[in-house]
């Protein structure tokens, strides 16, 4: 190395603003920095065909009110997300919908991806993006066995790899695990615990095949935090695989993101766990809940926006 006393002034002045200020370096590659790209994870409350009362009187396949769609479509279009991974959409027809609304909004996501829930769950998971799909390895078929039970994995895994630049990918895994609802087929927490571990053993065989994948796993968990199905999902500290929780806040600080009106009860369900590879291309500073105006309008969930810089570090 040449020493600085026989540098020039310029290449000395040079050494300081690299040392004291890392991010005006230069790219080792060359070029400019990559913009970030922007996930929004979201659970949009029943954007789908079903019965509901208007009016005063119950109407069978109704679709989300138009106030509501409103204030879904101001809500996202205000955080101008690259990719949108959403819950409780309905079939091909609802997710176009959505797409066009968002466009017509200045937010283009002409990719997209679809994810049938079992028959007589209805309420898929959806994937939108600006990102070309390159791979899609969604499964739909899953199931599990409670007291001699069969019974399915209702929404499936969402799973998808994203090209968001010539060097970079991004595996996006989305899930909408069994609701607190109870039904006659099993007790509610032991289907959600089974989900859970279906969607563990999943994620086990990305990373046994590509240890260092940058993987997004998201969605409604209808979960708290230290419940074993979150345990489960995370895997072992330390482990191959294991997932870090974001652990988002608001601007006011609060990490809620489900109020269930009857209860007046605020909860965390939704989540952004990302991969040890992935980890260090999150900038956390600006990942965050929005707090917008009309949220409660728009869905009885609140999104997460996950900003993340495409290179591999």
């Amino acid at each position: 190395m040449k020493s600085l006393s026989n540098a020039s002034p310029l290449a000395g002045l040079a050494f300081f603003l690299a040392f004291a200020f890392p991010c005006l370096a230069q790219d080792p590659s060359g070029s400019a920095p990559e913009k970030p790209a922007v996930f929004m994870a979201y659970n949009l409350k029943n954007y789908l065909a079903m019965d509901r009362r208007v009016g005063g009187e119950v109407v069978e396949g109704a679709p989300k009110p138009e106030n509501e769609i409103a204030a879904l479509i101001e809500v996202i279009a205000r955080e101008k997300p690259d990719i949108l991974g959403v819950c409780e959409i309905g079939d091909e027809p609802f997710l176009l919908d959505l797409q066009k609304r968002l466009k017509a909004k200045g937010v283009d996501l002409p990719e997209t991806e679809l994810i049938h829930a079992a028959s007589g769950w209805e309420r898929n998971l959806g994937l939108l993006t600006r990102f070309p799909i390159v791979s899609r390895q969604s499964r739909g078929d899953l199931s599990y066995t409670i007291e001699q039970t069969r019974l399915p994995f209702q929404r499936g895994i969402l799973d998808v790899t994203l090209k968001l630049s010539e060097s970079y990918r991004l595996r996006c895994v989305g899930l909408h695990l069994k609701s607190k609802r109870e039904v006659p087929e099993a007790p509610q927490e032991e289907m959600r615990r089974h989900e859970a571990h279906l969607a563990r053993q999943h994620l086990d065989e990305i990373f046994a095949a590509e240890p260092g994948a940058n993987v997004l796993v998201y969605g409604d968990m209808n979960e708290d935090p230290p419940e074993p199905p979150i345990k489960a999902l995370r895997g072992r500290f330390g482990g191959q695989g294991y997932l870090s929780d974001l652990r988002l806040r608001d601007r006011y600080g609060f990490r809620w993101t489900h109020y269930w009106e009857f209860a007046d009860n605020y909860s965390r369900f939704d989540y952004a766990l990302v991969s040890q590879g992935l980890l260090p291309e999150i900038d956390r500073d600006r990942s965050h809940i929005p707090h917008a105006e009309g949220w409660d309008t728009a869905s009885d969930h609140r999104p997460l926006v996950v900003y993340l810089t495409p290179r591999d570090r």
